[in-house]
């Protein structure tokens, strides 16, 4: 069963963010008190370039399962401090099509795209941002840092929240880096 495994803001722009036990999500904008929250991309990197742009990365989801990946390859990473908002269990983010909408407590989030994993992960460990990647049978990148998604419907997501799946209609498209 998908569920929540941590829920996190941070108002400042770092890197690892804060755990809480519950996060509101306003439509349109994202996480209520968190740096990214807002109808315009609020990325330093993306805003620098056109602080304009819609803002596709309001909520950024990781799966648990990365971490437990992760300290295989002998990092140690715990929910938060690789800056996402929303730490799932039993769901495979990353082979959802864009356009998937997750029901989560009481708010609806729709899947933009993938994390591009950064240089910012080096900095917190290094050789973080290289075990984030990988390659298919085809040489084809695949990006494991998360998928990022906008708030369709607001509301409150709390740690332990079972996770609904809704597929959109086909031909899916997958997620591409946002």
């Amino acid at each position: 069963m998908a569920s929540v495994v941590s829920v996190s803001l941070d108002r400042r722009h770092s890197f690892s963010k804060e755990r809480t036990e519950s996060i509101t999500l306003i439509a349109g904008e994202g996480v209520a008190g968190d740096a990214h929250c807002g109808v315009t991309v609020k990325h330093r990197s993306r805003a620098r370039f056109d602080p304009t742009q819609p803002n596709l990365r309001q909520v950024h989801l990781i799966h648990a399962e990365l971490f437990d990946e992760l300290a295989g390859k002998g990092f140690t990473v715990a929910p938060a401090e690789l800056g996402e908002n929303i730490t799932t269990t039993g769901i495979d983010l990353l082979a959802l099509p864009t356009g998937t909408r997750l029901a989560i407590g009481t708010a609806v989030i729709e899947l933009t795209g993938l994390r591009n994993p950064c240089i910012q992960m080096d900095r917190f460990q290094q050789g973080l941002m290289q075990a984030t990647l990988d390659r298919d049978a085809e040489g084809n990148l695949i990006r494991k840092a998360g998928v990022m998604g906008i708030v369709i419907s607001g509301g409150t997501v709390s740690v332990g929240d079972r996770i609904a799946i809704a597929l959109p209609p086909e031909p899916h498209r997958r997620l591409e880096k946002v």
